[in-house]
């Protein structure tokens, strides 16, 4: 004959195998700051004929305090200042913490400026351009299956990266 634990020995292993598996939430806005180490328009190469410019962010983002957190999802929004209009989206999917913070995030938008003067214009030239339009990215994080929360909003500075 075998000796079988009692039935509440089962009931304290399913308690604590649920209580570690579900942990409580975290108010991302709270918990992270988020560090700009540069914002600008990136050269991305010639493209059709033309130079193309793609709004670009680096940033680094730290947990305030003693918060448990791993990793964290994040989704960036490029939009244009003057009309809110959206240029496109950016997501990555497991952005881990060494430690206190994540290394530097580089995060570039697919869509960009085409240069279209005659003769093609430089890159500098595309930033001064009467058509170019200011935008700034809204950067959202989101930890499992929680709710996209945003952190912050960035203007990209009109100027050339080259990085």
């Amino acid at each position: 004959m075998v000796a079988r634990p009692p039935l509440f020995a089962f009931g304290l292993l399913a308690a604590a195998l649920s209580s570690g598996s579900c942990s409580k939430p975290i108010d991302l806005r709270q918990a992270l700051g988020l560090t700009v180490i540069s914002t600008g328009y990136f050269d991305a190469g010639i493209h059709n004929g033309k130079n193309k410019l793609v709004p670009s962010i680096t940033y680094k983002l730290k947990k305030n305090g003693d918060v448990k957190l791993t990793s964290i999802s994040l989704n960036h929004t490029f939009i244009f200042i003057e009309t809110q209009e959206h240029s496109g989206d950016v997501f990555v999917q497991n952005v881990p913490f060494e430690g206190a913070e994540t290394a530097p995030i580089v995060v570039r938008s697919e869509w960009g400026f085409l240069g279209d003067g005659d003769p093609p214009q430089t890159r500098a030239q595309m930033l001064k351009n009467s058509y170019f339009r200011d935008m700034e990215v809204a950067i959202f994080g989101k930890r499992g299956s929680a709710q996209w929360v945003e952190l912050q909003r960035v203007k990209v500075a009109r100027q050339l990266l080259t990085e």
